[in-house]
């Protein structure tokens, strides 16, 4: 999205403020007169921090902005922006949607009548849409979207606890574990608490040491598929992102980001027992 933001859609003209969406004074302060959308993501990737949609919408409602919700991390299943007062909820259907790592895609939903005439005419005018394979690779995977994501959530509250006992782990980032200080929002606005951890090794050595030694788990940089996939994002999906932005949202070198999948639970750990005996 910062790319996309600061890359593209700054060229045409558009101005973006970035905050803290944890802090809805922080969101107050930043709208602006010109200020048409407020777009959120939560928990945001990586550092797993929650906003408040329901606070956020009637705040920027009452300021006559539109409110859009990126939901990829949660999927449907385990949260509903629409029902919390966004306007549009998008997806990148690559993810957990499709469940499955093999189709590229993503998805614009609203509730209201002219937003989805207006997104209708973009994708006719400008052709941004799936191919009908893809469309229906995503629809083989929503058919079984409640059964991965139960597993899929039962697996990362369990990955989540194991990796807070550990010696060599520092901190963990999992709106699921009491101690996060978001739990009580998580509970509020979510269904249950995902498959997304983040967690903090220390230093860039030790984190690539650990990653060198995965066997179970894969390196890559997407996430949702039934296969658990591990990455780090200062080098991989944050790369892209200046250091000072980088050090300001606590993206270390340090910090690895694992999307947790449905395998046997007992396989993965394992896997990062074995790995964290390279740090």
């Amino acid at each position: 999205s910062y790319r996309l933001f600061s890359r593209v859609f700054e060229k045409f003209g558009m101005q973006f403020s970035y905050v803290d969406t944890s802090n809805v004074d922080a969101i107050r302060a930043a709208i602006r007169p010109n200020t048409k959308v407020l777009f959120l993501e939560t928990p945001t990737n990586p550092m797993m921090t929650l906003t408040d949609l329901a606070a956020c919408s009637e705040l920027a409602h009452s300021k006559g902005v539109l409110v859009v919700v990126d939901n990829t991390f949660c999927s449907p299943y385990l949260q509903r922006p629409i029902e919390m007062g966004a306007d549009v909820v998008v997806h990148s259907t690559t993810k957990f949607l499709n469940g499955h790592s093999d189709s590229i895609g993503g998805v614009v939903i609203s509730n209201s009548d002219e937003l989805a005439e207006r997104i209708g005419f973009l994708q006719n005018a400008v052709g941004a849409i799936l191919s009908p394979w893809d469309s229906w690779l995503v629809l083989r995977g929503v058919k079984t979207l409640a059964v991965r994501m139960k597993q899929h959530e039962a697996n990362g509250m369990a990955m989540a606890s194991y990796l807070r006992n550990h010696k060599k782990v520092r901190k963990v980032y999992y709106p699921g574990l009491p101690d996060h200080p978001q739990h009580a929002l998580a509970k509020r606005q979510m269904s249950g608490f995902g498959a997304m951890i983040s967690f903090e090794l220390g230093s860039k050595e030790r984190a690539a040491a650990f990653l060198n030694r995965v066997r179970l788990c894969s390196l890559g940089e997407s996430l949702g598929g039934v296969e658990t996939l591990i990455s780090h994002p200062e080098t991989m999906t944050h790369a892209s992102v200046p250091i000072e932005e980088r050090k300001r949202l606590g993206i270390t070198p340090g910090l690895v980001r694992i999307s947790v999948g449905i395998e046997d639970i007992e396989d993965l750990i394992a896997d990062l027992e074995g790995a964290f005996e390279a740090i």
